[in-house]
């Protein structure tokens, strides 16, 4: 998995890329999460566009990051969810506790 960042305004968007396994791509991803919260960037949205294959770990990965968010006065809202992902997030009933939006502008503009 490579994990690129931007920030847009006051969003830090982190693009996915590969396969999302967990290890050590998990820890380097919370570490990003960190930098952000502790540099009062609340609002994180992951792209996940170009994620080709999501294991359990790696879902385990972004409910780990929304909890994150969350218990730090955050954000996190999913974009781009491929089909596949969106398959697992519906099986495992993980859709209605992410926010997820077509496009990283779209995303961006459901903060509250």
């Amino acid at each position: 998995m490579k994990i690129t960042e931007e920030i847009k305004g006051d969003v830090a968007v982190i693009h996915l890329k590969g396969k999302v396994m967990g290890g050590p791509d998990a820890t380097m991803f919370h570490g990003k999460l960190h930098e952000f919260i502790n540099g009062g960037r609340k609002k994180v949205v992951v792209n996940l566009a170009k994620v080709e294959w999501m294991s359990s770990v790696g879902l385990g990965m972004l409910i780990s990051a929304l909890t994150t968010m969350k218990n730090n006065g955050g954000q996190l809202i999913l974009a781009n969810v491929t089909e596949g992902i969106q398959t697992l997030l519906t099986i495992t009933r993980l859709v209605t506790i992410f926010k997820a939006h077509d496009s990283v502008d779209e995303a961006i503009a459901a903060f509250e």
